[in-house]
């Protein structure tokens, strides 16, 4: 039974970080999600910059808890349906319904999101796939058995990613230099406990909900989603996935992030040439003025 998330009725105040392109030529906005560990600022570093070259007006927030955002004396407890409420809040704020564009835990937010908003179309990135996360933990477990005793005692996720050199492992592929590891693995920050599990078992999409048109993107060297699990994310949405070689989880992170970017705006500009485009937008708008 779909468990219908509730309007949004609580502000919260969260950290949104947005760029203008000098020359518009797009009326639809994007909005990017960062994933587990991450904040707003993993967009800027790249991808913002880049779309609004391309004349998209940006934008990434930092989910409660993350980044400049309220709720870090809450974190351990929040909810998927609390970072669906987080999206939502902003994309209301937002002149028109925009494209939302997730990466990994960001990328389930996106997905749970579009089972009770409208949008234009989507993107997900290295994605946490439909059928939950637990693959991915035993994966991790079997590995490290450890660090995920670690994260159960201690109910923080912060220990997959603490040392460098699981960040690299879990996060980075080889290509990147140690000095832009350590740069980002410096920025990284503890996740809720509680999204893990609605991320195993207790909240999981239901695709079946969601009618937005959609890409699937991944990492052929990604050590937390497979190449296979994203293929299946994209299955479940009925598109096909496209995997970058020699790219790890942190698509936007990346060495060759330029050839990401550049998929996603061919397909956004594609999608804009489409009736599929026309109709998701319509729905959108509709959904906008008619909540």
């Amino acid at each position: 039974m779909r468990r219908p998330y509730p309007a949004v009725h609580q502000t919260m105040k969260l950290e949104i970080i947005s760029k203008t392109p000098s020359r518009t030529l797009s009326k639809t906005p994007l909005l990017f999600v960062h994933g587990a560990w991450h904040g707003a600022w993993c967009w800027k570093v790249h991808f913002m910059d880049f779309f609004a070259k391309q004349g998209y007006s940006v934008h990434a927030l930092s989910l409660r808890g993350h980044g400049e955002s309220e709720g870090i004396d809450r974190l351990r407890w929040s909810r998927i349906a609390d970072y669906v409420s987080d999206v939502a809040q902003v994309a209301q704020e937002l002149p028109s319904p925009p494209i939302v564009i997730g990466h990994c835990m960001g990328g389930f937010v996106v997905q749970k999101y579009l089972e009770q908003f409208s949008a234009p179309g989507a993107i997900l990135l290295a994605s946490v796939p439909p059928a939950g996360a637990l693959a991915t933990t035993l994966r991790i477990a079997r590995r490290h058995p450890l660090v995920v005793a670690q994260i159960c005692l201690t109910l923080r996720l912060l220990p997959l990613v603490r040392t460098p050199a699981l960040a690299r492992e879990y996060l980075f592929s080889a290509g990147l230099t140690d000095s832009q590891a350590q740069r980002y693995g410096e920025r990284l920050q503890d996740e809720s406990y509680l999204s893990l599990l609605d991320m195993l078992a207790l909240d999981l999409p239901q695709p079946d909900l969601v009618k937005t048109p959609m890409l699937v993107l991944g990492g052929a060297k990604d050590a937390i989603f497979s190449p296979h699990e994203v293929e299946a994310t994209a299955h479940a949405y009925q598109t096909e996935a496209q995997i970058f070689p020699d790219m790890a989880h942190d698509l936007m992170l990346e060495p060759r992030w330029q050839t990401v970017a550049q998929r996603m705006a061919d397909w956004i500009n594609e999608l804009e040439q489409s009736t599929a485009w026309l109709a998701a937008r319509q729905r959108a708008v509709a959904a906008a003025l008619h909540p």
